[in-house]
């Protein structure tokens, strides 16, 4: 017996993270209706077992559960609220759960559509790229009523190792954008201590090596400082999207009548990756701007 047996699924995104996700929940006994803007993917998961739907909203109607796993906040409006979206297809008692990176204002006005008519809604966005996605170890953070987050808890037991409650439906965004801020600026921070090394004479590989168990010492320096040290920047969460999350953090900031100033200055320096052509490579890449050579 899988955790989800008898549980359908309807999975829109299947992005470098959503498909092994929809893999996840498949193996855990889950029906899955997938949905995707681009059709190979869909085939490559219909290949698998997996049915598929022509529209976000035909991938709604049949699910009792439909989770959104996609780039940004106008793929999340399109999908939910444009011709054939998740509004077009929802039914009262249904759970719909964005696992996205989306504005926490926006957030909250879709879900209030959603509860308007009967459904359920979840801000759930994730952290661990698509390491965790493929392991199902991702960190989950949540925004939603308890009886919502109760009833996503098996879901959430498949996809991630660790599933915090923040608070109310938007809480769940705004821990993903603080997430953000850490990643962004401490893949700067090892991209220019790496630098340093290499600038010095002294090999990059052996300093990392140096600092780990240390105060400097991170997953970001264990991942992303790999990446660095092999010059390798296979995508994992693209430099592109740690852009628009950082940009979205500032933006949330503004709302609020604060500043971030490191957070701007690292935003900014990923504005010059993308500039120079590697907008599609993993955020890792960010140590080109830094040590160009």
């Amino acid at each position: 017996m899988g955790l989800l047996d008898d549980t359908k699924i309807g999975f829109i995104g299947l992005g470098l993270m959503g498909r092994p996700m929809a893999r996840n929940l498949k193996r855990a006994g889950a029906t899955m209706i997938v949905h995707n803007r681009s059709q190979a993917p869909m085939d490559e998961l219909a290949a698998e077992g997996m049915d598929t739907a022509s529209t976000p909203a035909e991938a709604a109607n049949p699910a009792e559960i439909i989770i959104t796993m996609l780039t940004d906040t106008p793929a999340v409006q399109a999908v939910f609220a444009g011709a054939n979206g998740i509004l077009d297809g929802i039914r009262p008692g249904d759970l719909v759960i964005d696992m996205s990176t989306t504005k926490a204002p926006v957030t909250r006005e879709l879900a209030a559509r959603l509860v308007a008519l009967g459904a359920n809604f979840i801000d759930a966005p994730v952290s661990g790229g698509t390491i965790g996605a493929e392991q199902g170890s991702l960190i989950i953070m949540a925004g939603g009523d308890e009886a919502a987050i109760k009833r996503a808890m098996p879901i959430f037991d498949v996809l991630g190792s660790r599933t915090t409650h923040v608070g109310n439906v938007g809480a769940g965004q705004v821990a993903k954008a603080a997430n953000q801020v850490i990643v962004g600026l401490t893949i700067g921070a090892v991209a220019e201590a790496l630098a340093l090394a290499r600038r010095a004479g002294v090999d990059p590989g052996k300093v990392r090596d140096a600092l780990a168990g240390g105060f400097a010492d991170s997953r970001i320096l264990e991942v992303h400082g790999l990446r660095m040290v092999e010059n390798k920047f296979t995508p994992g969460a693209r430099a592109t999207v740690q852009r628009k999350d950082m940009n979205q953090a500032l933006e949330l900031a503004a709302e609020l009548g604060i500043e971030l100033p490191a957070t701007a200055l690292g935003r900014d320096l990923y504005d010059k990756l993308i500039d120079a052509g590697h907008g599609e490579l993993d955020h890792a890449a960010l140590i080109k701007v830094i040590d160009p050579d």
